[in-house]
């Protein structure tokens, strides 16, 4: 199974579009600062599930800023990461992600990509989709075993 990650599109939607052509993946997950940029995505691609957190230029949109759920038999937990304060440290986030058990923790904000194992726990920020040196994150599961690569648009 594949999943694409995206953050902090910044109403650049056209990178996504072009990324989700590319990977065709089977989940979609963006990490917020527009998170409206999502309303497209679904209108292009119904038949992909698509999940999405808001982030701090999200403030006026309705969603919420964490999300966890089980794909493709690992536990996700994804934010966006600004109230967890990654752009000084990754602690609180990890500790968190710890505590709750994850598989896979995803977060945005720093518009740095990252990408760690830590034992059991896959942790990884796409970077920014909508800036000029756009990134974004795929995610391959199989098996059980988890991969990750981010890539350039």
């Amino acid at each position: 199974m594949k999943v694409i990650i995206f953050s902090d599109s910044h109403l650049i939607k056209t990178n996504m579009i072009n990324a989700i052509m590319k990977e065709s993946p089977n989940l979609i997950l963006h990490l917020g600062d527009n998170s409206r940029d999502c309303n497209e995505l679904k209108l292009k691609f119904p038949d992909i599930p698509l999940r999405s957190v808001n982030g701090n230029c999200d403030r006026t949109s309705p969603g919420e800023e964490f999300d966890e759920f089980t794909f493709a038999g690992k536990k996700f937990f994804i934010t966006h990461g600004h109230t967890y304060g990654v752009k000084m440290s990754l602690r609180l986030i990890i500790d968190d992600a710890l505590s709750k058990d994850v598989d896979i923790l995803a977060f945005g904000h720093t518009h740095i990509p990252y990408y760690a194992v830590m034992g059991t726990l896959t942790v990884v920020n796409p970077g920014s989709v909508g800036f000029l040196d756009a990134t974004y994150a795929v995610l391959e599961i199989k098996d059980g075993v988890v991969t990750c690569d981010v890539k350039n648009i």
